[in-house]
């Protein structure tokens, strides 16, 4: 396969119509028409990951995450990005990043975080403006009721953080949540309006806690951790396009943000 058919079957998906206006998601680096021989996926295109990619000779890495995002002005090793971009460029890999663009896609970042807490009746928490009302932001759904305390416990576990951040009471009971996959403090409305006595992201600020501490419990599973299953998802659309095509999880891709 092309790297230009491996685009077609994520576009498929998430086309790049999904993404938002700020975003910079496709094709990053690399020739769209080159044969591939080998796919490494990732949440981010960090320099372990290039380094990992051209040792076992993987030709194109797929990411979450935009590895060219504020833009480049020079290509001198100042930055991490300005040296992942030259070693693409000097070994022949391709980079394709699919981020906001599968973030709203039906199926979705959100949407996998659904089916790990085996969220029931799921819907799309804000639609896209332009894309219609299964495309958008975050999911909002129902669970099977448990208290705050195990909720958390079981996003703790569905997420493998290493540690969550949660307001509210312990004891409260569950039944609806909404959730949205990375920073997603500014959907915490929505979710109340959704009546979701919970709302599952990541980079939440203290403020973002108190603010809402009296209408809905907040949950901050970190960022990395919400989204470094969307692996999961380019895996499949790669599969199902070849089942015998080589693809790859990133094995040297690790959380930036550690916890002591």
């Amino acid at each position: 396969m092309t790297v230009q058919e491996i685009i077609d079957a994520i576009e498929q998906k998430a086309p790049l119509a999904y993404q938002e206006e700020w975003d910079n998601s496709g094709l990053q680096v690399g020739n769209r028409h080159a044969v591939v021989t080998g796919v490494l996926l990732c949440t981010d295109a960090t320099e372990a990951v290039m380094a990992e990619a051209i040792g076992r000779g993987c030709n194109l890495v797929v990411s979450h995450h935009p590895l060219i995002f504020r833009g480049i002005k020079h290509l001198v090793g100042g930055s991490v990005t300005e040296r992942v971009v030259a070693a693409a460029v000097k070994h022949d890999v391709a980079v394709y990043s699919a981020h906001t663009s599968m973030d709203n896609a039906p199926g979705g970042v959100s949407w996998h975080m659904a089916k790990r807490l085996a969220m029931t009746d799921v819907e799309v928490l804000e639609a896209h403006p332009a894309a219609g009302p299964q495309v958008g932001c975050g999911v909002v759904g129902n669970v099977e009721p448990t208290t705050v305390e195990h909720f958390v416990a079981r996003c703790k576990e569905a997420f493998e953080a290493d540690g969550v951040r949660y307001s509210g009471d312990p004891r409260a009971v569950v039944t609806r949540v909404a959730l949205c996959g990375g920073a997603g403090a500014f959907l915490a409305d929505n979710a109340i309006a959704a009546g979701a006595q919970v709302f599952v992201s990541g980079d939440m600020k203290y403020h973002d806690f108190l603010e809402k501490n009296d209408r809905i419990v907040m949950v901050d599973v970190g960022h990395y951790e919400s989204e470094h299953f969307t692996k999961e998802i380019f895996y499949d659309i790669i599969q199902k396009k070849n089942p015998n095509f080589a693809v790859a999880f990133a094995k040297d891709e690790t959380n930036q943000i550690k916890y002591l």
